[in-house]
């Protein structure tokens, strides 16, 4: 087989179907209670194992990490509702079910792992993290059935600090672990896109405009002794590039373009914190 047919093969195989396609939607289905089963079973075995249970519990979390903790509910909540919706639009089942039975895949799956919580000693049942849940769900579902589009997409991006290494079982030891515990190299994207606000206008159909939120100085949820650092708010504002809206007619193209589309794209960015005012950034990660 030539390396052409084999491309061929995949880019049709990658095609959404134009009707519901029976065994794509049965291979979704199982793919997806395997890997939430799985990954729930792990969770249990390898993270809550090391604590000890106790009885179901609630937790107010909501004025710790100065809310980075939360923007992550919102992301991952966002991303694995837009994942779920995808695949479902893959296999060609209607619009309506798949708001119904994928874009709430996330919202499902991390109401489990708050569930989880509830039974561990030391954390809790968090409302707050179940009203980011269902904010990422909405974002998603809202911009659906509002424009039938993403014209606002939540994006991620992060680059190492120097609190890591005071509080690594916090924040994390080495890049893997700092890319999903240090809150304070974490960054949260509101990626606007333009030229779909602006139907008439001759802005590049891929250029967005980007706000973001990030913290530093954290190196624990709250103000204690271990910390001598002054904790502050970020804000941003960048350019970002929608690499959805990239016109190509190949399908393998356009899932790199979905998968990769959850990371902000690094450009200069204006900064504006509560400590030294504003601050430019040739290029911000």
């Amino acid at each position: 087989m030539t390396a052409w047919s084999q491309h061929s093969d995949i880019n049709s195989f990658l095609k959404p179907s134009d009707t519901l396609n029976i065994s794509r939607r049965n291979t979704v289905l199982i793919t997806e209670a395997s890997l939430a089963t799985l990954t729930l079973v792990g969770l249990n075995q390898l993270w809550y194992a090391d604590y000890p249970k106790s009885k179901f519990h609630t937790l107010n979390d909501n004025e710790e990490w100065l809310q980075m903790d939360k923007l992550g509910h919102v992301f991952s909540s966002y991303q694995l509702g837009r994942v779920g919706a995808d695949v479902l639009n893959w296999s060609g089942i209607s619009k309506k079910n798949q708001l119904i039975y994928g874009a709430t895949l996330g919202f499902g799956f991390l109401t489990v792992v708050e569930v989880f919580d509830g039974f561990s000693q030391e954390w809790g049942f968090s409302w707050g993290d179940m009203a980011a849940n269902a904010a990422g769900t909405g974002l998603y579902v809202g911009q659906e059935l509002l424009w039938k589009e993403q014209r606002i997409v939540l994006k991620y991006s992060f680059h190492r600090t120097q609190y890591a290494a005071q509080r690594p079982d916090k924040l994390g030891s080495g890049l893997t672990e700092e890319f999903l515990k240090d809150y304070n190299g974490q960054t949260y994207w509101l990626s606007f896109n333009m030229s779909s606000f602006f139907k008439d206008s001759k802005i590049p159909k891929w250029l967005n405009i980007a706000l973001g939120y990030g913290a530093d100085g954290m190196l624990t949820g709250t103000n204690t002794h271990l910390s001598n650092y002054d904790r502050e708010r970020q804000y941003y504002l960048s350019l970002d590039v929608d690499l959805t809206r990239i016109k190509t007619n190949s399908h393998v193209l356009k899932t790199l373009f979905s998968v990769f589309n959850t990371i902000k794209i690094p450009f200069p960015a204006l900064e504006i914190n509560e400590k030294n005012g504003v601050k430019l950034h040739a290029v911000y990660f």
